[in-house]
């Protein structure tokens, strides 16, 4: 079944009762790292349930990180883009 961008949501979910957070997702992406968590992590990360469209996983709530945005001054950008510059001319 294909589903459109909107559709394809994630949901965390946590509370301070517990030490759990669940996560709900119709996305791909997410689905891949999460089931690559799994795999790599079995004491930490479970899949609890799926279906056709969406998986459902558990992990610790200390795994959900809150990061503040990366400020890189002008040098920092044009050594960045240089750097990559040379990473693609070899691929």
């Amino acid at each position: 079944m294909k589903l459109s961008r909107y559709e394809q949501e994630t949901i965390v979910n946590y509370n301070a009762g517990e030490q759990t957070a669940t996560v709900y997702t119709r996305d791909k992406a997410v689905m891949r790292k999460l089931d690559t968590l799994v795999a790599d992590f079995p004491d930490a990360y479970s899949l609890m349930g799926q279906d056709e469209v969406s998986k459902t996983y558990s992990f610790p709530k200390s795994h959900v990180s809150y990061r503040k945005p990366r400020k890189l001054s002008e040098e920092q950008r044009k050594k960045a883009q240089e750097q990559m510059k040379k990473i693609n001319i070899k691929n």
